[in-house]
């Protein structure tokens, strides 16, 4: 979830920070291009106040009095130009010169300089230049009219390089761009802090969720801080997990208790059958159900009572020998094989695995038991004993009739027999039991299909603890 929201954060602070940062970064450079326009305008007008009592008229081109007004606006041209290297001309009515710097720059005939020549011969300052930006090498063109008796008389005109400007320019961007940059990863790390303040009781809340799913029913959700909403989740998971837990505990203490008290009036039961089996010819049918039916009664309350305890018992884990533990299981359902002509081999090379061997025994009896049941005589029943990645597993695969797809899905579930093996001994309660004492170590059990005929079962349990 964090991958998620961690982007989504901050393409919401970048969009911001842009939102913020461009107007700012052009509002700087409209302010540094006005700041020029002002001091060209000032340039300008001091320009014209002193063409603007300047008595030479324009004869033919240039003109030729020595007019100490028209000296120094000349001296004063050539000094602005040779300081500032701007470029600056006072120009009559018909575009021919009174005074410019340098000598060699005259009135172009179009362009935007005689543009802004043209605007100011309407008697009002040429308007402001267009934008320049850091990547342009345009120039500024500033024009003021020459004003006496109400008419203009000539224009002041100044075309200034933009260089100095747009280095300022952009070394303010740079800044703004420094201080983007720094915000976006102070937002970045506010991100990351807020981002795991809200998260963590949920990352504490999806692990003790799965811990719960995974048959480890005590856990709980720890305080981990957060939002009041994530607090108050977790405070109504923990009560939840408490009542799911005592119901689960008094359903377990039920099926106990009931298989308890039931077990001697059954064995009374039992024992008044035989009594009255004595009474009776010994081939009589109707007694011999009715001590197998009873028979068959008291196995089921023991399982009950055995899945019950299974579910409520905590396993006794340690490093176990899985292949040592396979080969004394083996051993021991050799002789019930041989008896009914299926062969039962092993492959059980030396494996660890983190179980309680007496848990691990018993789902072996299990599974071993099960597959010699159903595997036809001369049929085989093979037991094998791997380490896959983090898990060690024990594989019995049989050579029986096997299982479709529906009854696969079904197989392990409390109760429930094959319509097939109805008359096969058992109460559908063994392997349950076993899946349930595997559960509480961690390890499970799983069913497949054996090609080409047959069942796959398979006993995991972690390698390490």
């Amino acid at each position: 979830m964090r991958t998620r929201l961690l982007p989504l954060l901050i393409v919401l602070m970048a969009a911001v920070l842009l939102a913020l940062g461009v107007p700012l970064a052009v509002s700087t450079a409209a302010a540094q291009q006005q700041k020029v326009v002002v001091d060209r305008i000032d340039d300008t007008a001091r320009f014209a106040a002193l063409a603007q009592f300047v008595t030479d008229t324009p004869a033919t081109a240039r003109p030729t009095s020595t007019d100490d007004r028209l000296e120094t606006l000349r001296r004063e041209l050539a000094s602005y130009y040779g300081v500032y290297g701007i470029r600056a001309g006072v120009f009559y009515r018909n575009a021919s010169s009174m005074a410019n710097a340098p000598d060699d720059w005259v009135l172009p005939t179009t362009g935007e300089v005689r543009e802004a020549f043209d605007e100011s011969l309407l008697s009002r300052r040429s308007h402001d230049p267009a934008q320049v930006w850091p990547w342009q090498r345009s120039r500024l063109v500033v024009a003021s009219p020459v004003i006496r008796d109400g008419d203009v008389v000539a224009v002041v005109v100044t075309d200034s390089p933009t260089g100095p400007m747009r280095s300022r320019t952009l070394r303010d961007w740079l800044v703004i761009g420094a201080g983007e940059c720094t915000a976006m990863l102070l937002a970045v790390g506010a991100a990351l802090r807020l981002t795991g303040w809200v998260l963590r009781p949920v990352r504490v809340l999806d692990a003790t969720t799965h811990a719960i799913a995974s048959g480890r029913l005590k856990s709980r959700v720890a305080a981990a801080g957060g939002p009041p909403e994530l607090r108050r989740l977790a405070r109504a998971f923990n009560e939840m997990a408490d009542n799911v837990e005592d119901v689960l505990e008094q359903q377990r203490a039920f099926v106990a208790d009931a298989s308890h008290q039931l077990r001697n009036p059954l064995s009374a039961l039992l024992l008044r059958i035989e009594l009255l089996a004595l009474e009776l010819p010994e081939d009589n049918e109707e007694i011999a159900s009715v001590r197998t039916e009873g028979k068959r009664l008291a196995q089921v309350l023991d399982d009950l009572l055995d899945l019950a305890l299974a579910e409520h018992a905590d396993a006794d884990l340690m490093t176990t020998d899985l292949g040592r533990l396979a080969e004394e299981r083996i051993a021991a359902w050799a002789p019930a094989a041989a008896a009914k002509g299926v062969r039962l081999t092993g492959d059980c090379t030396p494996t660890t695995g983190w179980a309680d061997p007496v848990t691990l025994s018993s789902a072996l009896d299990a599974v071993i038991d099960n597959a010699v049941k159903f595997t036809p005589e001369g049929g085989l029943v093979e037991v094998t004993v791997r380490a896959e990645g983090d898990v060690s597993t024990v594989v019995v695969t049989d050579s029986g009739p096997g299982l479709t797809d529906e009854e696969l899905a079904r197989v392990g579930d409390r109760f429930w027999r094959s319509g097939r093996h109805q008359n096969v001994k058992g109460s559908g309660l063994g392997l349950s039991i076993t899946r349930a004492l595997l559960a509480a170590g961690g390890g499970s059990l799983t069913f497949e299909h054996h090609e080409p005929r047959g069942l796959r079962v398979t006993v995991a349990v972690p390698r390490g603890g």
